[in-house]
């Protein structure tokens, strides 16, 4: 009989190529999202990628009722946790509406998730390391003050999910990403950001397609070989089959503790200036960049050991920068209808 995952969130970015990974190794998905920061695109790809539909539930896990709800109405091996506002410079500005929806969704899941037990899978990241002393990073490297309410509420939601695993005897585990980049090799998926971009890729190919004028990259003076920050950009499709590695590891009761913390990354830094020369090279596109002032709250250089991760979760990436900007590439093109 297989297993069921709930995924919310799983209409965007991270979610949706989570979910093609689950569904082709045999899970059962569930996906729920409130829709507020995304379209019907990904789910539509979703459905084209897996040539079936899936079920999909439109709900705000703020709700604590309609969580606890959909628990009861299906029975839910394991749920990840995606539904999160995550741009860190509105979270400055709008610090209540971040601490609300990202720390209020989370312990409605945990609540239904202790009564029906159900394994938890957290979506971390790298910022909860903050500007770090050493690199590479492990699981051990201390976390850091966050410098946002959005890298605060990340750090808060991993000693909410210790913490009742440790007090309800749940299981659990928290994967802190690095920089997921990329689309899935099909073109039908993708990162789809409203309005301008927080993150790098999308800005790169928004500016390569023509709906930026300009790609800005914000300092060249850190103390870095080219001068620009130092980053473990990881594929997505990669970064979606740790996921599906943590889940079996929870259902399959292979937990070596009930709370478990995995780096995802590539153990690779590249430059913000590096994955731009690599992006014009594999595409033969000449980007319109130049540099900006230093932006606040960039970490000079943060990179993975991912070791833990390909020992414990028999999990690694393997696809290459240039696969990874091709198929970001292709994304927005299939947008763009071209």
């Amino acid at each position: 009989m297989s297993k069921t995952v709930l995924v919310s969130g799983g209409a965007g970015f991270i979610g949706s190529h989570v979910t093609v990974e689950l569904s082709q190794a045999g899970y059962d998905v569930i996906i729920a999202d409130n829709m507020s920061n995304c379209d019907e695109t990904n789910y539509k790809g979703v459905c084209a990628i897996l040539g079936k539909q899936l079920p999909f539930i439109k709900m705000d896990f703020c709700d604590s009722a309609a969580t606890e709800k959909l628990f009861s109405e299906n029975k839910i091996d394991a749920v990840i946790h995606f539904a999160a506002f995550k741009a860190v410079g509105e979270s400055v500005a709008e610090p209540l509406m971040y601490y609300k929806n990202n720390l209020v969704s989370f312990l409605n899941i945990l609540q239904a998730s202790r009564e029906h037990g159900t394994n938890v899978l957290f979506s971390s990241s790298a910022t909860v390391y903050g500007e770090p002393d050493e690199t590479p990073v492990t699981e051990q490297s201390p976390r850091k003050p966050a410098t946002s309410p959005y890298g605060n509420t990340k750090q808060m939601c991993e000693d909410f999910l210790r913490d009742c695993v440790a007090a309800y005897g749940m299981h659990g585990i928290a994967l802190r990403y690095f920089n997921p980049i990329g689309a899935h090799p099909s073109a039908l998926i993708g990162e789809l950001p409203r309005g301008v971009p927080n993150n790098l890729v999308p800005f790169i190919t928004q500016t390569a397609i023509g709906k930026r004028e300009c790609l800005y990259i914000f300092g060249n003076d850190y103390p870095t070989p080219d001068g620009t920050c130092l980053r473990d950009y990881i594929d997505i499709v990669d970064l979606a089959k740790a996921h599906v590695c943590a889940v079996s590891r929870m259902i399959e009761g292979r937990m070596e503790e009930p709370y478990e913390i995995f780096n995802i990354g590539t153990g690779r830094p590249v430059s913000v200036l590096e994955l731009v020369n690599a992006f014009e090279k594999v595409n033969g596109l000449k980007l319109n960049y130049r540099f900006a002032p230093r932006r606040e709250g960039d970490v000079t250089a943060v990179w993975a050991d991912p070791s833990l991760a390909e020992r414990k979760l028999g999990w690694k990436a393997t696809r290459t920068v240039e696969q990874t900007l091709a198929a970001a590439w292709a994304w927005e093109k299939h947008l763009a209808g071209k």
